[in-house]
């Protein structure tokens, strides 16, 4: 006859109360109603990525207050410090946030404490090699995107402000990435809310010199979100370190190994090229937009920023995909995993498109928030992007959401080559079409949106007919 022995009984110490949350958590993940437990997981992480997103608009408004060269100057940054966000956050935090959830699916939780301590690491060696690029080659990237004068000069004080401190959001974002891997939405949600609300009033104080602080111009932004990241992520890791989280890290580095490692980057590695895909593309328009002359750039980059805005929205819900898609991959439930992924797919979609069909419509809801009436030139720019781009949100939430189930799965490859495609269409399409028209910088926008279409459907294609096999 069966008998259940207590911890106490076989001589092993009673779980602690962080380690039972942790335990129901992950129980969670796999026997959870799909929609309930992604729409629960979700809510936290959207909240906090609706907050973030103001803050990217509020940094956007503060470039407006100091003119049109301010904006154009962040239009040329903003894509490289959102692909720290990226990678951070989404494709190596998404590698991190999957290596936990699959080892706690397996049960194993020293080994997703090890896991842990690995993700730290990481974060410590990518924001070492972002800041030397950066520092090294920084001033040159913007000259080759076409940055000059004032613009140039507003791209590189920002630059160098944010990536020698970039090391502040690799471990917030790190630490971020982990605790959503164990089920915990909800910490990182509440302290992601709070970098957000305080980096706000930070960069523009530090920017605009409200008070008896200086005015630092477009540095003062960067300076701003470094100290906010900073200060969250010093809570986040210790909120990991005290054992609050579930995951004891005692012996950890002991008995850390490159399998540890393993786990994180052959995710990581690989969605690492969506992202860079996303900003090299934004990089190339960028360039081909700057032939148009600053006010031209100055429209793309608030369009542009809005695209942008919808990876921290299908962030919230791809987050919670990849720790539930990633739970259940290592429990081998596939079939429940890819039911998880189509519903949070859908899920994404419907939000992302209607915001993009609502742009489209009125695309002065968005850029009046930025632009003087008198900027004709950027007004056009921007109404002709948000115009042509908007309608095809729908896509890129589709390719961007199937891409974090994909991190949960272990299986990126399709969407990263899908990336691969949206690249040569978007660069390639916006060359032939310029040629073929002349219709000007609508071609650049038209070849956005087509390159978008085809990143959405090859991905939706890939995951439907392999079915991550």
């Amino acid at each position: 006859m069966n008998q259940t022995v207590s911890p106490l009984a076989a001589g092993m110490p009673a779980p602690s109360a962080a380690a039972l949350r942790s335990a129901a958590r992950t129980r969670m993940l796999l026997e959870g109603p799909v929609a309930g437990t992604l729409a629960k997981l979700a809510l936290p992480n959207a909240m906090s990525m609706l907050v973030m997103a103001a803050y990217s608009i509020a940094e956007a408004f503060y470039a407006g207050q100091l003119g049109v060269d301010a904006l154009a100057s962040l239009a040329l940054v903003y894509p490289l410090a959102m692909l720290t966000q990226m990678l951070s956050a989404g494709s190596m935090g998404g590698g991190m946030a999957a290596a936990v959830a699959r080892a706690l699916g397996q049960h194993d939780a020293e080994k997703a404490s090890r896991i842990v301590v690995a993700a730290f690491v990481i974060a410590f060696v990518a924001a070492s090699v972002s800041a030397l690029i950066m520092m090294a080659f920084g001033p040159a990237v913007f000259r080759l995107l076409g940055g000059t004068g004032a613009a140039l000069d507003g791209a590189v004080g920002y630059a160098a402000i944010y990536f020698p401190f970039c090391f502040a959001i690799w471990f917030c974002n790190a630490a971020f990435s982990v605790l959503r891997g164990s089920g915990n939405m909800g910490v990182p949600a509440v302290l992601l809310v709070a970098v957000s609300l305080s980096a706000v009033p930070m960069s523009g104080a530090l920017a605009l010199g409200w008070g008896a602080l200086p005015s630092l111009g477009i540095a003062g932004l960067a300076l701003g979100q470094v100290i906010a990241f900073g200060a969250g992520g010093v809570l986040a890791v210790g909120y990991i370190v005290s054992g609050r989280a579930g995951l004891s890290l005692k012996g950890a580095v002991r008995g850390l190994r490159w399998l540890h490692f393993r786990e994180i980057l052959k995710v990581g590695m690989v969605a690492s090229l969506n992202p860079l895909q996303t900003v090299l593309i934004v990089v190339l328009m960028v360039g081909l937009v700057g032939q148009y002359g600053p006010e031209a750039l100055a429209g793309y980059g608030l369009g542009a920023r809005l695209e942008f805005l919808m990876v921290p929205v299908v962030f919230g819900i791809g987050t919670a995909m990849t720790a539930m898609v990633g739970a259940n991959i290592g429990a081998g439930a596939s079939a429940r995993a890819l039911r998880i992924a189509w519903t949070g797919t859908a899920g994404a979609a419907v939000l992302v498109g209607g915001i993009g069909v609502i742009m489209a419509l009125a695309p002065d809801l968005w850029l009046g928030l930025f632009l003087d009436p008198s900027e004709t030139g950027a007004w056009a720019a921007g109404r002709a992007y948000l115009q042509i781009v908007g309608p095809v949100y729908g896509a890129f939430a589709v390719g961007l959401a199937l891409y974090f189930a994909g991190q949960g799965a272990g299986r990126v490859a399709w969407p990263v080559a899908a990336g691969f495609v949206r690249l040569v269409v978007a660069f390639g399409g916006a060359l032939v079409l310029a040629r073929v028209t002349g219709l000007g910088v609508e071609t650049v926008f038209i070849a956005i949106a087509l390159s978008i279409l085809a990143y959405g459907g090859i991905t939706a294609a890939s995951v439907w007919l392999t079915s991550w096999r």
